[in-house]
């Protein structure tokens, strides 16, 4: 799978000189999210390395047919009409894990949202894990992979950092993406 995930990203046109740290448990904070390719591409991307991720989406795409599909490339359900701590049983879930990469997508949507969720960086917090922040940048056809980032527990600080990092960085509908 390695190699067939390589050469459709080659195919599509997409950098394929990309790699990640050696992590046995990360949170990866990927940005932006402006369209369901971002998932089509990350998941190359992450085939290609010969790497397993886990990702969150709505509990509404794992119906048949497609669901049994879904949860195999890795997808944990999300009800949104449920007020749980889902960061609690994420971070347990960690816990339990010899290792584990999540992806998760901070806009929580597709649409504009300068307001980013925050799940990500909590999880990270609460399971004792680095985050990895990586763009997907559609201009210049490259998954930008920045250096893991440990929670110092100033929230505003370093969520304002990791934003930082993803100006320049245009998704594939750029005016979805606002920061």
């Amino acid at each position: 799978m390695k190699k067939i995930s390589k050469f459709i990203l080659e195919c599509l046109g997409w950098n394929t000189d990309v790699s990640v740290p050696d992590e046995k448990k990360m949170v990866i904070c990927l940005a932006p999210h402006t369209s369901n390719w971002d998932f089509v591409i990350g998941r190359l991307y992450y085939s290609a390395l010969g790497l397993k991720v886990a990702f969150l989406i709505k509990k509404e795409w794992l119906r048949p047919p497609i669901g049994a599909w879904m949860r195999s490339l890795g997808a944990i359900p999300v009800d949104r009409s449920k007020k749980n701590s889902l960061t609690d049983q994420l971070a347990a879930h960690f816990k339990e894990c010899d290792r584990m990469h999540l992806a998760i997508t901070p806009e929580g949507t597709r649409k504009p949202n300068p307001n980013w969720k925050l799940g990500f960086y909590y999880i990270a917090k609460k399971a004792g894990v680095p985050i990895l922040p990586v763009a997907l940048d559609y201009k210049r056809k490259e998954a930008v992979v920045f250096d893991l980032f440990y929670p110092s527990g100033d929230e505003q600080k370093d969520v304002a950092y990791i934003k930082s990092l993803y100006k320049g960085i245009q998704g594939k509908h750029p005016e979805n993406f606002v920061m």
